[in-house]
């Protein structure tokens, strides 16, 4: 069910693991983050972009398997998809309270930054799981909600990492 989107999947996971490549090194030039505010502020934002890219390399790297059907393939994304949208939530969760209480003076997400750091992993899971279970039932609208999911979930990675690049460049003395 999924042939002839294997260019599509080999990039989307190229660019993810060459971006948590690239997340890593940023974050090694601004290895002075150790303040305990820093760190935390940094762990509820930089976690996230992380684990996005993360996502996305697995969802292609579990769809270029070579399985049997497209049961297995379709049972990974699944759970992979529901897990992702608990953690999402919590995750939600934890950056409320950061730009709340304890950083709001070195953070101020605007409604761009909750929207793709919030709602666009959200629909990026349920997107997945619409598209896994579409996968096990042979329906032809799975291959483009994997995709889509896919797809949704690198660009608020690389977006989270702009965005955390950005705000390290800007709070080099507030942390």
């Amino acid at each position: 069910m999924l042939h002839g989107w294997d260019n599509f999947f080999i990039m989307a996971g190229t660019s993810a693991a060459t971006l948590i490549g690239l997340l890593f090194v940023a974050i090694t030039l601004r290895a002075d983050l150790s303040t305990p505010r820093g760190v935390e502020a940094t762990h509820a934002f930089l976690t996230p972009t992380l684990v996005h890219f993360g996502g996305v390399l697995f969802g292609c790297l579990a769809v270029l398997g070579p399985w049997p059907s497209a049961w297995p393939v379709g049972i990974i994304l699944g759970l992979y998809g529901l897990t992702a949208l608990i953690y999402q939530f919590r995750v939600i969760l934890v950056q409320r309270r950061i730009v709340g209480t304890l950083a709001r003076d070195i953070i101020s997400p605007d409604w761009l930054d909750w929207t793709l750091f919030s709602v666009a992993p959200v629909f990026s899971s349920a997107s997945l799981i619409a598209g896994a279970v579409g996968l096990i039932a042979g329906k032809s609208f799975a291959p483009y909600a994997i995709a889509g999911a896919i797809t949704l979930l690198l660009f608020a990675g690389i977006y989270g990492a702009w965005d955390l690049t950005l705000w390290i460049a800007r709070n080099r003395d507030k942390t």
